[in-house]
C-alpha cells in the first residue's frame, strides 16, 4: 500500500500514480491498459491526421512564395496506414478524427480513406479542414463516404486582396464550396479566417455579415509567427481588438457558452442564424483543456503543437511491430505531455498554420532521424552530443534519474543464430541431446531481463512488469530468431533488458548446439525500439 506521504509528492506525479492504480496497490505489479489520459486528467479524444504536405495556394502567412522542399511520397504514408493508424486511436478513445494536410483533396485517395475511417467503431465525427478551392467538385462523393463535418478557409471576401494572400485566383471558387456544403447539409459550416492588421482586418464586419441568413461559424484566427511568413508584431490582431472592432458595429454581441475542449471563443449576434469565434493561439493560449493530437504526413505523432517531441509510427507500422505495443507507445507518448507548451518554435508553428489553415505545404524536416540520432546520447548544441554516463572527464557516471517522472516503457530488440544445416534440423526437430533448446532459451532470455542490472553495471534497477520472448526458426537462413518485447512503469528505459534478454537466449542456443556444431554464429543482436521516454527510437534498417 502507498503511504499517504505521496500527497508530498509533485501533483503530476501523484496523478499519474493514481491513474496507474487506482486502488493505490503496487504500481509495479499492474497491467497497465493503454489510453489517451495524461498526467494531468486530459483525456485526448480529437485527432488530426495531415494527409499531405502539398498545397495548391502559397498563402502569404504560411509559405515563402518559391515554396519549399517536400518530403519523399515514400516517406508519407500510404492509404492503409493511414487508416490503421485511425484505427489504433479510435481503439483508444478517440472520437473525432480531422483530415488536414497542406490542401487534403490534393489526394486521390481521399475519398477512400474518409469511406474506411468513417466506418470505424466510437468514431462519431470525420472532419476535414480545406482552402475550398477543389472542394464543390467533390463535396457530395464526400459527404456519401461519411464526412460529417467540415471547416473552410477564407481570408478575404475581395477577389484582388484574396489573389494577394493566396499568390493565387480564387474566391469565386471557394465561395461556391461554401455554399454548396450549406446546400447539401453541413450545419454549420465552418470558416477559417486569419486575421492580419493592414490586409484584412477591415473586412470583420462583412464576415460578420455572412452569418445574419446562412448558418456559417465564422472563426477569427490570430496571426502567428513562424520563419517563412516573416512575422511581427505590428500584423497580430488581439482577440481583445477584434471584439471591439466588431461591437461597434453590433454593440449587442453575445458571448455564448463554449464546451469544455473548444479552442474557439463562441461569440453570436441576436437574431443571427450563424455565429462567430475567436482562436486566441497567441494571446490566451488553451492548454489546460487540450484534448487534441497530431499526426503529420510522414506519420510522426505530435501530442503538442509547440512541442518539439514526436515519434513516427510510421515506422512502426512498417516494422511491423504488433498493435499492442503500439498502442502502449502512444498511451506513453501521451503521458509524457507537458502542462502546457513552451516558447512557440517556427517548426511547431507550421504544423499549427497546417490544422488552423490548410496552406501548410511542408514539414521541414522529419524528426525521426533526428530522434533516432539522440536516442543514446544527449545533445549540447546542435553540433556537439555527449555520451550520458561519462562525465566531463571521461569517468564513468550513473546517470541521476530522480527527478524523472515515472511512465509506461517499452522496448523491443532481436537476435539472430546461424545454426548450419545439421544443428538447424536437430533444433527445429527437437533432438538436440541436452533438451528443448527453444523452451530453455525462452526462459533464459526472460531471467536475464530480470537480471540485467547485475549484468550491466551502470544500469539501473527497473520493476520489470513483462518480460516475453518469441524464438522463431528460418529453414531458409538456417537461423534461430529471437525477439524479445519487455514492458515495465519506472524512471527510465528497459532497452538493455531487452537486449540482455535476447542477448542470453542466443548464447543459450549457441551453448546447447555447441556439441553438434562450432560454426554456429550470432549474427547480431539489435534495438527495434524503445518508447516512453524522452527520446523514442524505432529501428527503420
Amino acid at each position: 500500500m502507498i503511504s499517504n506521504r505521496i500527497f508530498s509528492f509533485p501533483n503530476r506525479i501523484f496523478q499519474l500514480f493514481k491513474r496507474l492504480n487506482s486502488n493505490y496497490g503496487n504500481v509495479k505489479n499492474q497491467d497497465i491498459s493503454p489510453n489517451l489520459v495524461d498526467t494531468f486528467g486530459r483525456k485526448h479524444d480529437y485527432l488530426r491526421i495531415s494527409l499531405t504536405e502539398r498545397c495548391n495556394f502559397r498563402c502569404q502567412y504560411c509559405m515563402p512564395e518559391e515554396g519549399v522542399t517536400l518530403t519523399p511520397k515514400s516517406h508519407l504514408l500510404t492509404t492503409n496506414e493511414i487508416i490503421d493508424v485511425a484505427d489504433l486511436f479510435v481503439k483508444l478513445g478517440v472520437t473525432k478524427i480531422r483530415f488536414t494536410g497542406g490542401e487534403p483533396l490534393i489526394r486521390k485517395d481521399l475519398t477512400e480513406i474518409i469511406r474506411a475511417v468513417s466506418q470505424l467503431e466510437g468514431l462519431q465525427t470525420v472532419a476535414m479542414t480545406t482552402n475550398g478551392f477543389m472542394l464543390h467538385h467533390k463535396i457530395e462523393e464526400l459527404r456519401n463516404a461519411g464526412l460529417n463535418s467540415l471547416n473552410i478557409s477564407l481570408d478575404t471576401l475581395i477577389p484582388a486582396k484574396f489573389e494577394f494572400i493566396a499568390r493565387i485566383k480564387g474566391l469565386n471558387s471557394v465561395m461556391k464550396s461554401i455554399n454548396t456544403a450549406l446546400e447539401i447539409g453541413f450545419d454549420p459550416v465552418k470558416v477559417n479566417c486569419v486575421v492580419m492588421k493592414g490586409i484584412n482586418d477591415d473586412e470583420l464586419i462583412s464576415f460578420v455579415k455572412l452569418t445574419e441568413f446562412q448558418n456559417l461559424d465564422i472563426r477569427f484566427i490570430e496571426y502567428s509567427p513562424f520563419g517563412g511568413n516573416k512575422w511581427n508584431d505590428a500584423k497580430m490582431v488581439p482577440f481583445s481588438e477584434m471584439v471591439k472592432i466588431i461591437k461597434m458595429e453590433f454593440p449587442d454581441l453575445k458571448r455564448l457558452q463554449d464546451s469544455k475542449n473548444d479552442t474557439s471563443k463562441a461569440y453570436k449576434v441576436p437574431g443571427f442564424k450563424g455565429q462567430i469565434g475567436f482562436i486566441t493561439s497567441m494571446t490566451e493560449n488553451f492548454c489546460s483543456s487540450c484534448n487534441r493530437l497530431r499526426i503529420t504526413a510522414d506519420g510522426s505523432l505530435k501530442v503538442c503543437l509547440f512541442g518539439n517531441e514526436e515519434i513516427s509510427l510510421r515506422d512502426a507500422l512498417r516494422q511491423k511491430i504488433s498493435e499492442d505495443t503500439l498502442l502502449h507507445m502512444i498511451s506513453s507518448a501521451v503521458l509524457s505531455k507537458k502542462k502546457q507548451h513552451a516558447e512557440i518554435q517556427n517548426k511547431s508553428m507550421l504544423n499549427f498554420i497546417s490544422s488552423a489553415k490548410v496552406c501548410h505545404p511542408t514539414i521541414l524536416v522529419p524528426s525521426v532521424n533526428r530522434i533516432a540520432a539522440r536516442a543514446f546520447c544527449t545533445s549540447k548544441s546542435d553540433n556537439e552530443i555527449a555520451l550520458t554516463h561519462t562525465n566531463q572527464e571521461g569517468k564513468m557516471k550513473m546517470v541521476d534519474i530522480g527527478s524523472k517522472t515515472p511512465s509506461i516503457r517499452i522496448a523491443e530488440a532481436e537476435a539472430r543464430v546461424h545454426l548450419g544445416p545439421v544443428a538447424f534440423e536437430l533444433v527445429k526437430q527437437n533432438k538436440i541431446k541436452k533438451g528443448d533448446v527453444l523452451s530453455l532459451a525462452n526462459f533464459a532470455g526472460i531471467m536475464a531481463a530480470k537480471r540485467t542490472p547485475d549484468l550491466i553495471p551502470l544500469c539501473h534497477h527497473v520493476q520489470i512488469d513483462h518480460v516475453s520472448l518469441n524464438l522463431t526458426l528460418n529453414s531458409t537462413t538456417q537461423e534461430v530468431i529471437i525477439k524479445s518485447h519487455v514492458k515495465a512503469c519506472d524512471k527510465t528505459g528497459v532497452e538493455m533488458e531487452a537486449l540482455t534478454s535476447v542477448s542470453i537466449a542466443a548464447l543459450t542456443v549457441y551453448d546447447m548446439c555447441k556439441a553438434v556444431s562450432k560454426d554456429i554464429t550470432i549474427k547480431s543482436v539489435k534495438l527495434l525500439l524503445k518508447s516512453g521516454g524522452k527520446n523514442d527510437y524505432i529501428r527503420t534498417c
